[in-house]
This record gives C-alpha cells, structure tokens and sequence, in this order.
C-alpha cells in the first residue's frame, strides 16, 4: 500500500469564547488530515492548536502539514514508526500537527486490518467517564456554572485557574459552597502561578478536597516541582511539562508529579502517547488523557487509545462539550450523560462530514 494524495482541511469550529490563564479561544483551531491510498483505503487524523500552549497556530500546522504530504506521497502508511521518525527528522517539535498525521497512520492501520483501532492496538473495552471543564469566570458565575454542570450529572469538575491566588481560592469556595463534597473537583492553573503563588493557591485551597492540580508553574520551574509536593497535600498532576517519554522519565525520577496528562497535542499522537504511558507506568504514577478543542473525530482516537493504555486512569474528553457551536463529525466518540463510548466500526470510526468540509479552506498534495 502506498500514499497517493494527502488532503489538508482548515477545521474551524465556532465556540462560545472559552478563556483559561493564557488567553481565551473563541472558535476551535483544528486541522483535517486525509490520506488517500492505492488500494482504495483511507485514514483521517484531527489535531487541535492551542498557540499559547503548544506554540503552534491552525496556520503554522496547515503549513507545516503541506512540507509532511509532499514527504509521505509515494510511501507505504503500514510502515508507522518510519513514518513518524521522517516527520521528526524533518522538524523539531510541532507535536500538534504531527498528531494528526499519526492518528491518520493509525486510522488507516487499524482499516486495513479491519478492527477498531483499540483492537489493533490489542485494547480491550471498559468504563470512561468524562469530567466536565468550568472556565474562568466570577465566583458567582463559576458556582453556578458548577451546579448546572452537577446538576446535569457530572461526577467530576475541572475548574480553571491561574489566575491571583486569594482570587481562585474564592473561586473554589464559591463552588464548594454551591457543589457540596460529594462531587469531584480538579484544578488546572496552566503554568499560571510562580513557586510562591502555587503554594500559597494550593494551601489555601486544601479544606476544599481537591482531587489534582495540573500543571500549577511554568515548564522552566520544573525543578521546584518536588519542593512544592513537600508544601501541599493537593496533588501534582505534570501538563505541559510532559511532552515525550522522555519528559515522563525525568519528572517521574525526580518525584516532580503525582501524575501525567497525556495530550495528543503534546505527545505527537498515539505512538508516543502509549510510551509515555508505559514509562509513568514503571513509576506507579497514573495519567489522564486530555486534550485542547477537538471535535468528536479526535476524540474518538483518545477512547480508542484509553482503551490500549491500562495506566490512563482520568479522563478529560469534554473538548467538544465546552462550547462547540457546530458539530460536524459523522460516528466518532457517543456521550450517555458523562459516560464515553466508540462503535465497533473499523479505524477510528468517525469521519467530517462532506458539507462542512466543503466549507472549509483545501489543500491537496
């Protein structure tokens, strides 16, 4: 088998505008991936740009992806960890856009063997429950934004933060207040507080029965990592600073996290994310699998690698339930309430529908 074209699709979804502490996001800013083949199959692949987060735009992953079509055309897709190691030998970084070409390597694997892509990544079925983000917003409004979100069935919250510290501290008492403590609350601040912020955040916000708090200071603050363990019982959950196994491996040994999220954003896509997996798992340090805004397509990929990832033990799958306008992915990822689901169908078992996509700015190579 071997790639004859690749199409490139701007995939821009409109959302109500969504505001974490580096910034706010007001449409999803996602790329579509599609490889096409002589034997008839094709694999699809969706990656999500969070610019500051990741450092990468819907712009540079659509331009950087038109360098990676022309680099595969003619090649054999079955051949995945090549693959990969090509983009990779080409470019530094750029995770995000490097996502969505594996996820079409996977996709398209997993047809060509004629199983769900958690069957080909030998993954067996079990229970997924997504917790439900809360943005960053007033006490008030965020309290009541909480209780809608209990109220609707979420048994877990994840609130953002990032912000002053006394200011989140208010923020979570005010949705204790409303919640209850018979409901889980997660925080994430996004490398929003300096070492000294991050302590005085998470002591103060210790009566309030916090679950994690991912990623509390910048990457470059890494170090302080295992001294701010030593000031708080909240957990520490490693975000941006875990973009490879190797990234896991330094954090774990250095007993700078409680746990890992796991973001194909990061990660570079399924190959890499099952290493990261296997590393924490070496340490007994769970993970979580999350992501940035994608739409059900992608997120479809992320239950079929929970499936095939034993240690991914949290789940932050709610990317096209805050604030998503459209929806224009055919099968893909099914919500009951909070539960998580994907078909049986061969790959990934979703696709973006034609009349979106003829919407959509293209590119063929």
């Amino acid at each position: 088998m071997n790639i004859t074209a690749i199409e490139i699709y701007r995939l821009s979804i409109p959302m109500e505008p969504f505001v974490i502490a580096t910034g706010t996001m007001d449409y999803a800013q996602n790329t579509y991936i599609k490889l096409l083949t002589d034997e008839g199959l094709y694999g699809v692949g969706e990656c999500s740009a969070f610019p500051m987060i990741v450092g990468e735009t819907q712009n540079t992953c659509i331009s950087v992806a038109q360098d990676f079509a022309r680099l595969w055309k003619g090649k054999n897709p079955l051949a995945i960890a090549d693959r990969l190691a090509e983009l990779h030998l080409y470019i530094a970084g750029n995770a995000t856009i490097k996502s969505a070409f594996d996820m079409a390597l996977y996709d398209l694997a997993a047809k060509h063997a004629n199983l769900p892509l958690y069957k080909f990544l030998q993954g067996e079925r079990r229970d997924i429950v997504t917790d439900i983000t809360l943005g960053i917003a007033a006490p008030e409004e965020m309290a009541a934004k909480a209780l809608q979100f209990k109220e609707s069935g979420a048994s877990t919250i994840k609130v953002k933060l990032g912000k002053k510290p006394q200011d989140d501290i208010q923020r979570i008492k005010a949705i204790r207040q409303a919640v209850g403590f018979d409901i889980a609350i997660r925080i994430d601040a996004n490398q929003g507080w300096s070492y000294e912020e991050a302590v005085e955040a998470l002591q103060g916000m210790e009566a309030y029965k916090i679950q994690f708090c991912e990623q509390p200071m910048r990457t470059y603050n890494d170090h302080l990592l295992p001294e701010l363990r030593t000031q708080t019982i909240v957990p520490i959950m490693a975000d941006e600073s875990v973009y490879s196994h190797w990234d896991a491996e330094r954090l774990c040994r250095t007993d700078a996290c409680d746990f890992i999220n796991i973001k194909f954003s990061k990660s570079s896509g399924i190959y890499e994310a099952l290493k990261i997996q296997e590393v924490a798992a070496e340490y007994s340090i769970p993970c979580m699998i999350g992501g940035m805004l994608e739409s059900r397509l992608a997120l479809a990929a992320k239950v079929h690698f929970a499936y095939a990832a034993p240690n991914v033990k949290f789940f932050d799958l709610d990317t096209c339930m805050v604030g998503h306008l459209e929806d224009p992915v055919i099968g893909g990822v099914q919500y009951d309430g909070y539960q998580v689901s994907v078909s049986d169908d061969i790959g990934i078992g979703a696709d973006i529908s034609e009349a979106f996509l003829d919407r959509c700015d293209k590119w063929v190579i």
